[in-house]
């Protein structure tokens, strides 16, 4: 700072003395005599501190750190949701017939005829056949609580299984659950389950194979009759595969791995 105030007072001394002497000059030289030198001041203190100023440019990726340790591994977590219940499989077939046995020995020489009285007793064991006949309907209608068609046999099942193992409880007494294939059907199991005091059942109806695909227990398609409920079927929550009816006769479709009572179906030939 001393130095440059020496070279502006340099500057300014010859710039006086190469003025002319003239009295315009010395006119000059009188007016340059009152001229005030500046000179630096004493420094300052410091100002406030200024306002903070924007954000600069992100600065370049460093290099990635060295790979860390491997954690403990973690607890166990929850077991998940059931998965959805698989296919029935197909019925078996029927297996071969055995070998027919060797004759057996003949029997004890047969005694004499006396056609009166067989025919007789044929007839009282005929009256018989009819009143069993009359009463096994009655227990089975009044007792057992069967409903029954022209063709078909129905038994309500109070014992709550999954609908994979309800199929499999029908299949094992010759049946399968209840497949409702016309209105009339539909109305008798639903007053079954009203009478039973019940308010569901699983009834033969799935879309195990393809999703919205609905067939009945052996695999046979819908045709027209259907009673969904309103709103049904609406696969909630992506696994509802199998059907309940409910008292009301309207069906939904459910999961299939819940529980509950469920009807089953027979033809009465294999009864």
């Amino acid at each position: 700072m001393k130095s440059d105030l020496v070279f502006f007072v340099s500057v300014i001394s010859l710039a006086f003395l190469s003025l002319p002497r003239s009295g315009y000059a010395q006119h000059i030289a009188e007016e340059s005599c009152s001229v005030q030198i500046l000179v630096p001041g004493l420094k300052g203190e410091n100002g406030e501190k200024g306002e903070k100023g924007a954000p600069g440019r992100p600065g370049r990726v460093g290099p990635p750190g060295e790979k860390g340790e491997v954690g403990d591994k973690g607890q166990k977590g929850s077991m998940g949701r059931h998965g959805k219940v698989g296919p029935l499989g197909s019925k078996g077939q029927k297996g071969d017939n055995g070998d027919i046995g060797p004759p057996g020995p003949n029997g004890d020489p047969g005694i004499p005829c006396e056609c009166g009285q067989l025919r007789t007793a044929i007839g009282k064991m005929d009256n018989q056949v009819t009143l069993l006949t009359t009463e096994l309907k009655f227990i089975k209608k009044a007792v057992a609580g069967v409903r029954e068609t022209d063709n078909k046999t129905y038994l309500l099942v109070k014992e709550q299984k999954r609908y994979v193992d309800a199929q499999l409880y029908c299949q094992g007494r010759g049946g399968t659950l209840s497949m409702p294939k016309d209105e009339a059907t539909n109305n008798l199991i639903a007053s079954y389950i009203n009478q039973a005091g019940l308010s569901r059942v699983f009834i033969g109806i799935n879309d195990l194979e393809k999703e919205g695909s609905f067939v009945y227990s052996d695999r046979s398609p819908m045709q027209t009759f259907n009673k969904w409920s309103t709103g049904e079927p609406n696969n909630a929550y992506d696994e509802e595969d199998c059907v309940e009816m409910i008292t009301s006769g309207g069906w939904n479709d459910v999961a299939c791995h819940i529980t509950m009572n469920f009807v089953c179906e027979f033809d009465k030939e294999n009864v």
